[in-house]
């Protein structure tokens, strides 16, 4: 598996046709998928994640598809130095997925990868399947360690890092989970994940049933949301995202900053004009208007118009996660909870996988 496998539109066409098939199938078979999903817990999220992937969560939830929400710690530790604030991080995770209606049950859990040894375990076995040539020609891993060693966030490159693939993979295996949540810049690490589910079953399983899916990349449809400095994906590091926890006044003020043009006229142009472009697509997904006909509502209002609309939108949108998250801020309790029924369950599920993989590579004593 080299590098340009990840760039061919053979392989990128196969993910696609694969998310096809998976979208078609899940809303008359919810119960045949499990999907894996979360989140580094580095701070609080942000409207990009929202709309990004916190909207689709909750959306297959509710379609009863058993979903697995990780909290990856233990990930934080490969290119942050903010390991003191990674508990509170976690429980602000836990507020934002609660909030935006995700709702922790039979079949949707909630925790942190570091309450579950069983599914680190998986880690040994995991990188005796991949080759380290293969780790380092990881196209994802390659661009995240060239953004932290120049954006100061990572002095070296740590061995946590290069292996942060099969970590992911360990991740979604151990619960078997056959559906992955991702956009087109993650799907190096599905690809690996497949190969060495692929390697595990043909090494070990050849007399018996496969323990580990080939878990599919299921496309997010949601356009790439740049931040109001209209040139770079929205990031919390950046300083240019509006985060779920802001208040309305906050989300005004930030959004009267955001950048656009000298255009009067407002029309959606992604590729000549993409500053405006990006808060049309805001207030589309807010409204479930077309962008071009929220810009055809605009007309000569200018910036200020489209800031003004985009504003009352979002905190349309917004408020009634935000009267939910201001209910769970108060009840630290209820998500300690969470977190602690989320991380027993998961560990019942690990501990069966794991019982499973010793049995096929025979060290059941």
């Amino acid at each position: 598996m080299s590098e340009s496998d990840f760039d061919t539109n053979k392989t990128f066409a196969a993910a696609v046709e694969r998310s096809k098939k998976v979208e078609a199938d899940i809303a008359a078979n919810p119960k045949k998928y499990r999907v894996l999903t979360g989140d580094r817990p580095t701070g609080r999220l942000h409207i990009g994640h929202y709309f990004g992937s916190l909207k689709n969560r909750v959306r297959l939830s509710q379609m009863g598809v058993p979903t697995m929400i990780l909290i990856a710690d233990y990930q934080v530790l490969t290119d942050h130095d903010a390991y003191q604030e990674i508990s509170q991080n976690t429980r602000q995770l836990v507020i934002d997925y609660l909030a935006c209606g995700i709702e922790p049950g039979e079949d949707v859990l909630i925790y942190p990868h570091s309450y579950v040894p069983e599914a680190n375990q998986l880690m040994l076995p995991f990188l005796t399947l991949v080759t380290s040539a293969e780790l380092e020609r990881n196209p994802t891993v390659k661009e995240e360690i060239q953004s932290g060693l120049e954006n100061g966030k990572m002095k070296t490159v740590n061995a946590g890092m290069l292996t942060y693939p099969v970590h992911q993979a360990c991740d979604i295996l151990f619960c078997k989970g056959n559906v992955v949540p991702v956009g087109k810049d993650q799907l190096p690490h599905i690809e690996l994940t497949r190969t060495i589910a692929r390697r595990f079953n043909e090494k070990f399983c050849k007399d018996r049933e496969p323990v580990f899916p080939l878990p599919a990349a299921l496309l997010s449809k949601t356009p790439s949301i740049l931040g109001l400095d209209g040139s770079q994906k929205m990031s919390k590091s950046r300083g240019n995202a509006i985060m779920l926890s802001a208040s309305e006044d906050e989300t005004a003020k930030l959004i009267k900053k955001a950048k656009t043009d000298g255009e009067r006229h407002i029309t959606y142009d992604p590729a000549a004009r993409p500053e405006v472009a990006n808060l049309l697509m805001l207030i589309s997904l807010c409204t479930g208007e077309q962008p071009e006909a929220v810009a055809d509502r605009i007309g000569d209002g200018g910036a200020g118009a489209l800031k003004t609309a985009l504003t009352e939108a979002l905190n349309e949108e917004l408020r009634p996660v935000r009267a939910r998250r201001a209910q769970l801020e108060k009840d630290p309790a209820y998500i300690q909870q969470v977190l602690l029924d989320g991380s027993r369950r998961a560990r019942e599920i690990a501990v069966q996988t794991l019982d499973e993989v010793r049995a096929a590579m025979n060290m059941v004593i």
